[in-house]
């Protein structure tokens, strides 16, 4: 069962730092990765909060390493991978890990993002400044999750 939940990861990561240059947008001063998103519905649908976060983290790290992305991918797609798999845990309908994910990276991502940028990046913005971009691309992305989880059976997928 554990190699199955470690593939299912892999295949996630896989699946998120391919798809983040494949399918982003522009959204004010920071660029929406839908993808992220919905990888974080879904592992946070199918394989809980932990091994959620550990996939945004890599996914992250990797399109960090790449030159792919930027530090935010880090705030924004881990604490919204963590609330989408926890609300899913604790309420058990699918719909809920939209609501965590929403607001885990839409709301409190973009809040931590703030101090995140100025420390880690020496940027300076406003308080809301990422706000609206980070939940743009998180409820949309996270509409692509729930719909492409949706379809699949999640009993067949590990569970941890």
């Amino acid at each position: 069962m554990r190699t199955r939940t470690l593939t299912t990861m892999a295949v996630f990561i896989a699946i998120g730092t391919i798809g983040a240059q494949l399918l982003w947008f522009p959204t004010g001063i920071a660029r929406a990765y839908p993808v992220q998103h919905a990888v974080n519905v879904m592992a946070g649908i199918m394989l809980g909060p932990g091994p959620a976060v550990v996939i945004a983290f890599m996914i992250g790290l990797l399109r960090n390493l790449f030159g792919l992305g930027t530090l935010l991918a880090f705030p924004g797609g881990m604490i919204g991978a963590f609330f989408a798999g926890y609300l899913y845990k604790k309420v058990g309908r699918k719909s809920w890990a939209i609501v965590g994910e929403a607001f885990g990276s839409g709301i409190l991502g973009s809040l931590f993002a703030v101090p995140f940028a100025y420390i880690f990046m020496g940027t300076t913005v406003g308080v809301f400044a990422f706000l609206p971009g980070f939940i743009i691309s998180s409820i949309s992305g996270a509409c692509i999750g729930w719909f492409v989880v949706s379809k699949v059976k999640t009993n067949s997928i590990a569970r941890v």
